[in-house]
């Protein structure tokens, strides 16, 4: 896919845009306040893969609790501010490497100023995050509802005002619920500015649903070619958008970081409990820390296409009467009994991981 070139901005060591590969964030949702819970939420991130991650900073007190926080976490950290923009300037003074702030909602020009002045200084960046479930009343008013007209006048609005103070390090984010309200303004926006995106589907519920509306929606536009770093926001741990992040990647060819697994569908030629089989497989590759080569494993169920899809793995497992066959880059190196295959596969990944894990 021929993706679009953007401008380039850095968010601490992260570069985003500018044909840089594409970047996973998520957001804690610990009290920020709380120092001790949220560096461990951010290490749990950062364990799965995450990137950037972005904290919400409500108060003095929050804002206060940045520069530790900054200073001990692994990844980079963007305060998320509204409104108020004194804990703007008091964010960047704690160190942090980024801000996701509206500046047509913190108030008068002197303080969209004040803000530039402080970012300026220390070289950081602003996301512009649009959401449709906040859309000024204005434009509410002017489109008669959420639409991506109303959207992208409102980015565009928040986008002027920063250019106005001749700053432009800058991303923009056009997010909704709806799958093809956040494509119609993402596809559009695409066409009028060559700031990088950042693409979500916000709201998008729990990980049964929400992981459809994030695949359908943040993979349609990153095969598009529009996109330069993504959230897939689930309601719950954080941890767990992590996964999908990597696998909607991962599918699309963008990056190799996370493992495939591979796992028949079942038919009436499975004797073995191959769901039960694949569940803890697929448990055990979500913990696995970032690889430096791709891994493949498959599960599968008879001798149809199991022996076929296993040897193409770098580790597999081919049931059948009570028995399977465990296969290591193309070879059967085992005919074990059924009990015997998950230890066996799993200790075959546990070795991989020892010589190729990061961490």
């Amino acid at each position: 896919m021929q993706r679009k070139t953007t401008k380039s901005v850095s968010v601490g060591p992260v570069m985003i845009g500018g044909g840089a590969p594409i970047v996973v964030q998520s957001m804690t949702n610990s009290d920020t306040r709380d120092v001790g819970a949220t560096l461990a939420q951010i290490h749990a991130l950062a364990d799965a893969g995450c990137e950037i991650v972005r904290l919400a900073v409500l108060d003095e007190e929050a804002a206060s609790a940045l520069k530790e926080i900054t200073v001990d976490s692994p990844l980079p950290v963007i305060a998320d501010i509204h409104f108020d923009y004194r804990l703007a300037i008091s964010a960047v003074e704690q160190g942090i490497h980024g801000l996701r702030l509206n500046p047509g909602n913190i108030g008068a020009r002197w303080k969209v100023q004040e803000v530039v002045r402080a970012v300026k200084e220390q070289q950081i960046p602003i996301r512009i995050g649009v959401n449709a479930g906040s859309l000024e009343k204005e434009l509410l008013e002017k489109y008669r509802g959420p639409t991506a007209a109303g959207m992208i006048e409102s980015a565009l609005g928040h986008i002027h005002l920063l250019e106005k103070e001749g700053y432009n390090k800058i991303k923009v984010s056009l997010k909704a619920s709806s799958v093809p309200l956040m494509l119609e303004a993402y596809r559009k926006i695409s066409e009028m500015i060559d700031y990088p995106l950042h693409l979500g589907v916000t709201e998008a519920g729990t990980v049964r649903s929400g992981v459809v509306k994030s695949a359908v929606g943040i993979g349609t536009l990153l095969s598009e070619g529009i996109g330069d770093t993504i959230r897939v926001s689930l309601t719950g741990d954080p941890v767990r958008e992590i996964p999908v992040a990597l696998e909607i990647l991962r599918v699309l060819g963008l990056r190799q970081r996370s493992v495939e697994l591979i796992s028949c569908p079942t038919c009436g030629r499975t004797q073995v409990d191959l769901a039960l089989l694949a569940e803890n497989v697929e448990e055990r590759l979500l913990h696995l820390p970032v690889l430096d080569k791709p891994l493949k494993v498959a599960v599968m169920g008879c001798a149809v296409n199991g022996p076929g899809e296993a040897r193409e793995a770098d580790f597999g497992i081919a049931g059948g009467k009570g028995m399977g066959l465990l296969f290591r880059k193309g070879e059967i190196v085992a005919r074990l009994p059924e009990n015997e295959l998950l230890p066996a596969l799993l200790r075959e990944i546990e070795e991989y991981v020892r010589v190729h894990g990061r961490g």
